[in-house]
């Protein structure tokens, strides 16, 4: 597809702003996603193309919180890998089934995802450096639904992390978007080899999205635990409603 200049205009500040929402919260691909239908793609072409275009703003996300990763690399290790699983199993899942299943329960997924994360302070923190049983399993669950469409896979990851783990908001956050980052390469690369990527769209939006990304996770680092999270919560509320209408 030729691209105007205002189509081109149009994608690189919606990677851009895409890429500093993700980095903060997540839900980025609310606005990606539109563009690339904005501009004539095919929903099915404007999926997985936005899927790989925003691998770099995860990037960026996490250069940003790479000081807040400090100590958690075991962690890290074991959730990377149930999440390699469970975007690749998405990304194939977006590849050989019909859309709908996984859309109708979007807005109950993000709105669960709300909920745990508004009522992580009232629950007590899991002891020392265990997380609580679960964790695995959860974070399998969300790689599936990131892996497939992915708009809102930073409200639940980071929902799941709060609860399940003793760290704080801002190091949960760090984690969350080091996962995002792992779940978005692997779908990214199955959907680039098999999946009808737009190559010339997902090159502008990746380049904006970087620069987003850690736009996005250098603002986020500077907030309160309790700012953050209310912060979350409604961007997640208003995704939710987004998806319901």
């Amino acid at each position: 597809m030729d691209l105007g200049a205002g189509e081109i205009l149009l994608l690189a500040g919606a990677g851009l702003v895409a890429g500093a929402v993700n980095a903060v919260a997540g839900g980025g691909s609310l606005i990606s996603f539109p563009a690339l239908l904005a501009v004539g793609y095919a929903p099915l072409d404007a999926n997985a193309t936005n899927i790989v275009a925003l691998v770099p703003g995860y990037v960026g996300g996490v250069l940003a919180y790479r000081e807040e990763l400090t100590g958690q690399r075991e962690r890290a290790r074991r959730l990377s890998a149930v999440s390699v699983v469970g975007g690749a199993g998405g990304a194939v899942l977006l590849l050989l089934s019909p859309p709908g299943v996984f859309e109708a329960l979007v807005p109950f997924l993000v709105l669960a995802g709300c909920a745990l994360l508004a009522i992580q302070p009232l629950v007590p923190q899991a002891e020392g450096s265990r997380d609580r049983r679960g964790t695995l399993a959860a974070t399998f669950f969300a790689a599936v639904y990131g892996g497939y469409f992915g708009a809102a896979l930073g409200v639940m990851l980071l929902a799941i992390l709060g609860l399940m783990t003793s760290e704080s908001l801002q190091r949960a956050n760090a984690l969350k978007a080091l996962l995002s980052l792992v779940i978005a390469v692997v779908s990214g690369v199955l959907l680039g080899v098999f999946g009808p990527v737009a190559w010339g769209a997902a090159g502008i939006m990746a380049v904006t999205s970087l620069a987003g990304g850690r736009l996005g996770g250098a603002l986020a680092r500077k907030l309160r635990a309790d700012v953050l999270r209310w912060a979350v919560v409604a961007l997640g509320t208003v995704l939710a409603i987004t998806f319901f209408l």
